[in-house]
């Protein structure tokens, strides 16, 4: 049982296309999987945002986490993340405005720093790479419009309101989210991860967002019947994530005996196999271990389910026997 060292376990849906299926098809799962969620008692249900990647049907956050909130009660819906380099930070506000009078006490404004993959894809959305380093900037100006005007501006229905917010850390993302005083999602693992956790915990400068340090560790969990059945589910998203880093395009996820049968260059297993590390799958007593060790390490406040398959009963299962860890 997890229940001394994990109280809350959350997930983060990417909306991914499967082979064969239209991205539309990929979105009616969401806000369907999101309803499973709540069924199921995870915390919260975060959907991401990615422009023009043909596997990723989720390329407006707050539209598909209004359709989300729309259709459960419950739980706590958000986003991970809005990439707020691509936005103003006024229409960022308005936006979440809306979804916090619509859904009061369940928004949460999850944000991110980065920008576009090509520069076709940044010319499209109007910037280029240098803006992520601006992303402090802009966090600040976005929050500015939560609890006051900025020259004159009022981002209504926002002023006044509270969603929960959260720094999604990339690259120097932690260092950001300890200086306005604001929660991290983090992913990864290693030294690297907990020497970002332990910079964020030092630094941190309590605001009126959070009095404290708050830490979201994300992580690829898969639970299944036998270990090898779990490890299956992790099969086609690590294969279009090699085939992304091989190709430059992430494409639909492919069924996973499929993939096993696939016969792949060097490169290809390679990375096939380093997209792989530090997940975590077995069985519930295997899973709890571990995860029971991955809170210990990181001393994370919450975890964020990252896990999706082909399969989508399969997908259900796996996180049926998550939840029933906790």
């Amino acid at each position: 049982m997890l229940h001394r060292y994990v109280t809350r376990l959350s997930i983060l849906d990417r909306s991914l296309v499967r082979q064969g299926h239209h991205p539309a098809a990929a979105l009616r799962e969401t806000v369907r999987f999101a309803r499973q969620a709540e069924e199921l008692g995870y915390h919260r249900f975060w959907v991401a945002e990615h422009h023009s990647v043909p596997g990723v049907a989720g390329s407006a956050p707050t539209v598909l986490a209004a359709a989300v909130a729309g259709a459960t009660v419950r739980i706590r819906v958000g986003t991970g993340g809005v990439m707020l380099p691509n936005h103003r930070p006024l229409v960022v506000a308005e936006q979440f405005g809306v979804l916090e009078s619509l859904h009061p006490g369940r928004v949460d404004m999850g944000l991110g720093r980065s920008v576009g993959f090509t520069g076709g894809i940044r010319r499209a959305l109007g910037h280029d790479k240098d803006a992520a380093d601006r992303f402090g900037d802009q966090l600040a100006e976005l929050l500015g419009f939560f609890t006051g005007g900025r020259e004159g501006v009022h981002a209504v229905p926002a002023e006044g309101l509270r969603p929960e917010v959260f720094v999604l850390a990339m690259g120097a993302g932690a260092d950001v989210a300890a200086e306005h005083g604001l929660p991290l999602v983090i992913g990864g693992g290693g030294d690297r991860l907990r020497e970002a956790i332990g910079r964020y915990r030092t630094a941190f400068r309590p605001s009126a967002w959070a009095a404290a340090p708050y830490v979201m560790v994300a992580a690829n969990i898969a639970v299944g019947e036998t270990a090898e059945r779990a490890a299956l589910l992790q099969v086609p998203e690590a294969w279009s994530t090699a085939h992304s880093r091989t190709h430059g395009v992430f494409p639909p996820l492919l069924p996973a005996q499929e993939v096993v049968r696939m016969e792949m260059t060097e490169r290809e297993r390679a990375l096939f196999e380093e997209s792989r590390k530090g997940q975590i799958s077995g069985t519930e007593h295997e899973v709890g271990m571990r995860l029971r060790d991955l809170v210990e390490v990181t001393g994370a406040d919450e975890v964020l389910v990252t896990m999706n398959t082909y399969d989508l009963d399969e997908r259900l299962d796996s996180y049926r026997r998550l939840a029933g860890l906790a």
